[in-house]
C-alpha cells in the first residue's frame, strides 16, 4: 500500500475555480485527486518527464506535420508518432522516446565562465609552447615532470557538463580551435586545479594584448598552482 501523507492546501477563489473546471473537463473523483494529478503533471513537465501542449500547440504542429508531409520533408523527428501521442494524449511519449530533446539540463552561467576562462588560458599557454628555444623547451619539461603541460579536457564522470561546454564551443562554435578534434576527456577530475590556474592567471592575463606572449617562468609557476 502507497504511504500518504497530509498536507494543508490554501487556494484563492480563483485558482480554486479553475482547479474545479479542470476536475470537470477530465473528470477527477474530487478536489484532492484533481490536485494531485496537476501536482503529478506539473512536476513531471518541469522535470522533462512529460510535455504539456496547449490547444493551441496541438494545433500547431498538426498543421506543420500536414505541411511537411505534403512537401515530403525527410527528417529526423518522427511526426506520426509525435500525432498519435497528442491524439491519445499519451503526452509522456515524446519525452521518453526523444529524450534528447526534453530534457531540463541548462548550463549553469558560472560553469560556462569557468570554462571560457581555462580554455583562454590554455590556448595562451599552448601557444607560446609552440614557440619554445630548444633550452626554454628542456627548462620547461624539467619543471613539469618531463613533459610539455596540454590542455587535457575534463573528467568524463564527475565534470561531464564542463566538457559537454568546452566541446560545443570548440566543435559547434569554432571558438578556440587550436583544441579542435581533442578528445576533452581527461579521465580524471581536473575542474578544480584549472580554477586555481586561472585565478593565477588573471593579472598575467591583462598583460597580453599587443601579441605579448607568456614568459617560460610564468608557465612554471601556473604549472606549480595547478598542483
Amino acid at each position: 500500500m502507497v504511504r500518504t501523507e497530509r498536507l494543508e492546501l490554501r487556494l484563492d477563489e480563483e485558482l480554486a475555480q479553475r482547479v474545479d473546471e479542470w476536475m470537470e473537463s477530465t473528470g477527477a473523483s474530487s478536489r484532492s485527486d484533481a490536485v494531485r494529478q496537476l501536482l503529478s503533471l506539473g512536476l513531471d513537465n518541469v522535470t522533462g518527464k512529460s510535455i504539456h501542449l496547449t490547444a493551441g500547440d496541438k494545433l500547431n504542429f498538426m498543421v506543420l506535420r500536414d505541411i511537411a508531409k505534403h512537401l515530403k520533408v525527410q527528417g529526423e523527428t518522427d511526426l506520426d508518432f509525435v500525432a498519435e501521442a497528442v491524439y491519445g494524449g499519451h503526452t509522456w511519449a515524446p519525452a521518453w522516446e526523444m529524450n534528447g530533446l526534453f530534457h531540463n539540463h541548462v548550463d549553469r552561467p558560472a560553469d560556462l565562465s569557468l570554462v571560457v576562462d581555462i580554455l583562454d588560458m590554455w590556448d595562451f599557454i599552448e601557444a607560446r609552447i609552440e614557440k619554445l628555444t630548444p633550452e626554454e623547451t628542456e627548462k620547461l619539461k624539467a619543471a613539469n615532470h618531463g613533459y610539455l603541460p596540454k590542455f587535457s579536457g575534463f573528467d568524463g564522470n564527475n565534470e561531464s557538463s564542463l566538457m559537454s561546454i568546452a566541446r560545443f564551443l570548440v566543435e559547434k562554435m569554432n571558438r578556440f580551435s587550436r583544441f579542435n578534434k581533442r578528445d576533452f576527456n581527461s579521465h580524471a577530475p581536473t575542474a578544480a586545479r584549472y580554477r586555481r590556474m586561472t585565478t593565477a592567471f588573471e593579472p598575467i592575463r591583462a598583460t597580453l594584448d599587443f601579441g605579448r606572449d607568456l614568459g617560460v617562468d610564468q608557465i612554471i609557476e601556473l604549472l606549480k598552482v595547478e598542483r
